[in-house]
């Protein structure tokens, strides 16, 4: 019985050591394995088994994208201004064996390189241009940060700035400048659209006065056209009836004719024509001369038959 108790634990305890000699490695991992002491190998994703007592898993290694917020860092710039600037380091695990052999406590490490390494690009920068110019900043920590990390199998993918605070007094400055620029800016703003106010009112002003002037041409225009027409109206009502009344005459005088009318009764007729064509309203009236004689007879025989009344 008890030699069957004996093999059971003696079986328990082998399969304890073959469960633990069987390794998983999920994704974006790696096992840095060593072997009695020294690097065995790196292992991937999926099952591994190792040697039980002589192989041993040294570090579980993340091969995510990974991120960093590193505290302010007092830095001075050219012009001896004292400011603090906190970072934020997005990096990247390359290769597992040079992170765990490359450097003891490599967040630690890229914390001070990251300061170092901004004090030194500060420095050679002014208050303004080092409010002005992050991006600038940014890539050259970049670049210098991905630099130094290459033997400890880190790749610095990103760096920002997550802000830069100046002293108190260097705020309180600059809060002054951007009010007055502000006020600046809303005074500006103002006097513009005083300026476009004032041109549209000119504007509708002229618009106006030309309509204004346009609508009084064209009521002139029209008024003349009425007059015009008024005129050739009483023009026209004028010639017409004139032309009846010669009309007339020239009628009279065919049936005065065709019935037998002398000379002289005919010429006497166009007189009292041109009387009536007259009427009254002409200064001036031509005669024919055959009129003309027939008025100086009719008066020669009127003269003597007053002379033979008074006989």
């Amino acid at each position: 019985m008890e030699a069957l108790m004996g093999l059971v634990i003696l079986i328990i305890v082998i399969l304890l050591v073959v469960t633990s000699c069987v390794k998983v490695v999920p994704q974006a991992t790696a096992y840095v394995v060593e072997r009695l002491g020294g690097y065995q190998g790196t292992w991937g994703v999926g099952i591994h088994f190792k040697v039980p007592v002589i192989d041993r898993v040294a570090k579980r290694v993340t091969l995510k994208e990974q991120v960093v917020d590193f505290p302010p860092q007092p830095v001075i710039t050219e012009d001896n201004v004292t400011m603090r600037i906190d970072t934020v380091v997005f990096y990247q695990i390359t290769d597992p064996k040079l992170y765990t052999y490359g450097v003891e406590n490599p967040i630690v490490a890229i914390e001070n390189l990251t300061a170092t390494t901004l004090r030194n690009i500060i420095g050679d920068l002014e208050l303004d241009e080092t409010l002005t110019s992050r991006e600038v900043i940014n890539t050259k920590m970049r670049a210098a940060l991905d630099t130094a990390t290459d033997p400890w199998g880190i790749k610095v993918n990103r760096v920002e700035l997550k802000n830069i605070i100046p002293p108190e007094e260097i705020q309180n400055a600059m809060e002054r400048q951007m009010k007055a620029e502000r006020e600046r800016r809303e005074a500006v703003t103002r006097a513009e659209g005083e300026k476009k106010s004032s041109i549209l009112i000119a504007e509708g002003k002229k618009a106006s006065a030309i309509l204004d002037a346009e609508a009084e041409k064209q009521a002139a225009i029209l008024r003349a056209e009425a007059v015009k027409e008024k005129l050739i109206r009483e023009a026209e009502g004028q010639a017409e009836a004139i032309l009846k009344v010669q009309q007339a005459n020239a009628d009279g005088l065919r049936f005065l004719k065709e019935a037998g009318a002398d000379q002289a009764v005919l010429q006497l007729k166009s007189l009292e024509a041109f009387a009536k064509a007259a009427d009254g309203k002409a200064t001036k009236i031509i005669i024919p001369s055959e009129i003309q004689g027939l008025a100086g007879t009719i008066q020669a025989l009127a003269a003597v038959a007053a002379d033979g009344k008074e006989a």
